[in-house]
């Protein structure tokens, strides 16, 4: 469906999201991306143990609890308290068999660490937002709405994207829009919000929007709308998205089981790198760039790649959910090296 910009009938129309009618109980219309593939990767089997680090409203959990009854056990984390409410109610069916936690992702190896339950059969992280969450009015995410602007995954922290806006010098504005957003107008645009919160704080999704649009260049033919990379590159700000992330990936594999299966779904192209260095270097391949004579890298593996190239949606999936079309998957499997395996418990604890 789409939706026209209001002020002037020479402003381009723009493809939007459309709207779940039954946003009241979401977790009827979540549509899990790259389902199948990830079910196959992680080799889900009865018994097993497994942990979604970004539940979400419970879709790839929910598939997993399925293929590891009767006496499996799933561990899942997510940083969205509303999130985690949908997805209880949604694994409601498996009672005994998960237990659901309100964490960072990034703290899953504490998490393992103090409950006990390692060593694990495959891991899950589902990166970016929902479309809960980018499609609830009231979180602020999305520039087609008037909501105001926060963009914060959990909702306890304190900073929102309204902070930033109204607080940031011009150039740390510009640093975050051009290197979270990858915008070449990052100069530009920042330049127009400090001109405008001048003479107001700017507080709703619509006027940074109409903000953005009015400083970026006007194209023929756009294939986004002009704020896309801005309020990408704030929610990953807000969110502290891209931070850890490497640390995380190479801290995480040594609480998998040997053969233990690690699955990353990742939506653009600054995730994707980092999964993909992480991952190459986890499997003792040189990720520096350097002469070989120059190169520092660890070529001790502790996983080999099972998918040497992203795994992309096929057509039928991005046709029956667009959102997808973005995302890429990439997976790594625990080698058995000697003296890792003491590093977990054998005990779970439910």
């Amino acid at each position: 469906m789409a939706q026209a910009c209001k002020a002037d009938e020479t402003r381009p129309i723009w493809r939007t999201e459309t709207m779940p009618d039954s946003l009241n109980n979401p977790g009827t219309d979540h549509t899990p991306v790259l389902l199948r593939e990830t079910l196959e990767l992680l080799s889900c089997a009865p018994g097993g143990r497994y942990v979604d680090a970004t539940l979400g409203l419970g879709g790839h959990a929910e598939a997993i609890l399925e293929r590891i009854q009767p006496d499996g056990f799933l561990l899942g984390l997510d940083r969205d308290e509303e999130s985690l409410g949908i997805a209880r109610a949604r694994l409601a069916q498996y009672a005994g068999m998960f237990r659901l936690l309100h964490e960072n992702f990034k703290n899953l190896p504490l998490v393992l660490n103090n409950t006990g339950i390692t060593p694990v059969d495959g891991i899950l992280v589902d990166l970016g937002i929902s479309s809960y969450q980018l499609l609830s009015p009231a979180r602020g995410f999305s520039f087609q709405s008037d909501a105001m602007l926060d963009m914060r995954m959990d909702k306890s922290q304190r900073l929102t994207a309204a902070d930033l806006i109204n607080s940031l010098a011009e150039d740390q504005l510009s640093r975050i829009i051009h290197r979270y957003g990858e915008e070449r107008y990052a100069r530009r645009i920042a330049r127009a919000i400090v001109a405008a919160r001048a003479k107001g704080a700017i507080t709703r999704c619509s006027q940074l929007a109409e903000l953005v649009r009015r400083a970026v260049p006007a194209r023929r033919i756009p294939a986004i709308h002009p704020a896309t990379r801005t309020f990408q590159a704030l929610r990953i700000a807000v969110n502290q998205e891209l931070d850890g992330l490497d640390d995380f990936l190479t801290e995480t594999v040594s609480f998998l089981r040997p053969g233990g299966r690690f699955v990353v779904i990742s939506f653009h192209s600054l995730e994707d790198r980092i999964v993909k260095r992480a991952f190459r270097a986890l499997a003792g391949q040189c990720v520096c760039d350097r002469p070989p004579e120059l190169c520092t890298c660890s070529r001790q593996p502790q996983a080999k790649l099972v998918t040497n190239r992203a795994i992309r949606p096929g057509e039928t999936e991005v046709e029956l959910n667009p959102r997808s079309r973005s995302a890429r998957l990439r997976c790594v499997e625990r080698l058995n090296v000697s003296g890792l395996g003491s590093l977990v418990p054998e005990t779970i604890e439910r």
